[in-house]
């Protein structure tokens, strides 16, 4: 690993030749293979020559000056750079119909590009969120002069950031604000009152007007043909391409930008693909770079990097063939929060990464903060007791079997809540799509008792967790459908609760997004939920929390327990929910432990 100061001034290299003058051609038309034509602005240097073109497309507007400042940027240092309303936004004909057209469209831009008289011939792509993942399909068009891309916060498959059967209630918003030929304003409406409408397949209509990307996309509940049409995750070995892929530990769409880089590095159509993916995660939101403090944590003077020099580096070795070295340097580079500085890595996952699995434990009263819920290595010994049957006093009737032996060893075998889809647990967020989450004090909501935490002990040096979270949970439910939420929080000694990352499973798609199967009422089924991603250092004196609830609205729509048409359904039915952690079912979170030096 190398020294952070060397990391800072690698992130900050700029190159050192003269700037060119800069021309922006307005509007040109880029005719599509079905006769259209997209509106794209040209960015280029005076200078007439022959240059390597950058390709941006957006259904954001070209027009704004964050854009004009890229496309300028480029140019003055030796690129043609393309801005493109997608098909069906701002300028360009057509109707938008999100994703559907893109790898076509894309293909077809990067192709009139380097036919053009002021191109080399060579093309990359740049872009984030929509703009990344309409990268990836148009890569699985394998357009000739396709070079590199730079892939920034984007979105994965359908069903692995929500892994819920229906898009999430923020997307409405997205939708909303990409409902016509301009960005429309989110701000004007009640999104609150939206998000808690049933059924949600009318939810819209509360906007002020219906939207048929939404019913659509809520008329295919689970993985069908009509979303692997749109998937690219399951088809790295069809792209034979170097790209650099950029995010931050709070982008509310993280989980994508570590799966693309390992799906290269193992999976890609060449070695020469597999070998020249690098990985950057800053300490940042889906809005990268441009803040170093979220919320109420200050991340420090080093959160932020010249990153429009470091994209200039990688395209300056890819697209003009120079030689300045970014190639030779670490694949992985991640901002380690705690101690908050940059650290070069030799892949991802860590290869020194030791998978250390944290075992929750409690005497049966894990409720709240306030509860009994205990987090440690130590392998719980405690006999399994049937919950179906045992009696538990502190949160359901007596009318339970109670002719069960207690346990010789000390503690219970489960937990157990109530959850109730009319009173969910709340999620911390803004109620626009720009941003879901940060690193929020969830104190608060843990005084409810449908969340169950658990705790470690106050820790007596740091611990680095950095990699993937999994947590491997042991539950039952009296319905037919429900939900299991996880989150990993650092605990401050001031008493803060900082959240750092969480995921869900829904019973139903257990078994995969592909395969809904509703669960037998009572009966203990094994779930791994997907916690994504962090790179932190519970520093001496904190803890390591884990929360567990069947609720984070409205991050994820509230699953109604009844097993109905999750779309359809208005029909609400509270679920009592049982966590195990005995000797037979050993529920624990695995996470990603690195050793100090």
């Amino acid at each position: 690993m190398s020294d952070t100061l060397d990391q800072k001034h690698k992130l900050t290299k700029q190159t050192t030749d003269s700037l060119l003058e800069v021309m922006i051609l307005r509007d040109v038309r880029v005719p599509m293979r079905d006769g259209l034509t997209l509106s794209t602005d040209v960015y280029r240097p005076k200078l007439s020559g022959e240059y390597p073109a950058i390709v941006v497309r957006t259904p954001y507007g070209k027009t704004s000056r964050v854009i004009h400042e890229m496309g300028t940027y480029f140019a003055a240092r030796g690129y043609v750079v393309l801005y493109q309303d997608v098909r069906g936004r701002g300028d360009s004909d057509g109707e938008f119909i999100p994703y559907r057209s893109e790898g076509k469209d894309g293909y077809d831009c990067i192709e009139w590009a380097a036919e053009q008289d002021w191109c080399t011939g060579a093309v990359g792509t740049l872009g984030g969120s929509y703009l990344g993942r309409i990268q990836w399909l148009t890569a699985l068009q394998k357009p000739p002069h396709l070079k590199t891309m730079i892939s920034v916060v984007t979105p994965s498959d359908p069903f692995v950031e929500w892994p819920t059967g229906v898009p999430t209630p923020h997307h409405l918003c997205w939708l909303y604000m990409v409902g016509g030929r301009v960005m429309q304003n989110v701000d004007v409406v009640d999104w609150e009152r939206i998000y808690s409408h049933l059924p949600l397949m009318t939810m819209d209509e509360l906007t002020g007007k219906s939207f048929k990307h939404w019913r659509e996309e809520l008329s295919h509940t689970y993985l069908d043909e009509w979303w692997k049409e749109i998937s690219y995750q399951n088809q790295f070995d069809r792209i034979n391409l170097p790209a650099l892929h950029i995010s931050g530990w709070y982008d509310d769409e993280q989980v994508g930008t570590p799966l693309n880089y390992y799906g290269m590095r193992t999976q890609g159509a060449s070695e020469h693909a597999r070998n020249n993916q690098k990985l950057l995660m800053g300490p940042w939101t889906h809005q990268i770079n441009t803040s170093a403090k979220i919320g109420d944590l200050d991340f420090g003077p080093d959160a932020l990097i010249d990153l429009k020099g470091y994209q200039l580096r990688w395209f300056n070795h890819w697209l003009k063939q120079e030689n300045n070295g970014i190639v030779d340097e670490a694949p992985v580079r991640l901002f380690v929060m705690g101690d908050n500085e940059w650290r070069d890595e030799e892949d991802w996952p860590l290869p020194q990464t030791q998978w250390t699995k944290y075992y929750i434990h409690s005497e049966g009263s894990a409720n709240s903060r306030f509860g009994d819920g205990k987090l440690s290595t130590t392998v719980p010994s405690v006999i399994h007791t049937d919950a179906s049957v045992a009696q538990d006093k502190n949160h359901f009737s007596s009318s339970f079997d109670t002719n069960i032996s207690p346990s010789s060893d000390k503690g219970k075998s489960f937990d157990q809540y109530t959850y109730d889809p009319a009173n969910p647990v709340p999620f911390i967020t803004d109620m626009v799509s720009s941003q879901i989450g940060g690193p929020d004090d969830y104190s608060a909501i843990e005084r409810r008792d449908d969340v169950l935490v658990y705790t470690t002990d106050v820790l007596e040096e740091d611990v680095e967790v950095t990699g993937p979270i999994k947590m491997e949970l042991f539950a039952s439910s009296t319905a037919k459908d429900t939900d299991f939420m996880v989150k990993l929080l650092d605990v401050w000694p001031s008493g803060y609760v900082q959240r750092l990352t969480d995921g869900m499973v829904r019973a139903r798609f257990r078994e995969g997004m592909a395969k809904p199967k509703l669960i037998e009422p009572n009966k203990i089924y094994s779930y791994e939920v997907d916690c994504w991603n962090t790179c932190h250092v519970f520093k001496k004196g904190h803890q390591i929390r884990i929360e567990i609830a069947s609720s984070a609205f409205p991050k994820y729509d509230r699953n109604l327990n009844t097993g109905e048409d999750l779309a359809q359904s208005s029909t609400m039915v509270k679920a009592k929910q049982t966590i195990y952690h005995d000797s037979t079912y050993t529920s624990a979170v695995v996470l990603p432990i690195i050793p100090r030096k």
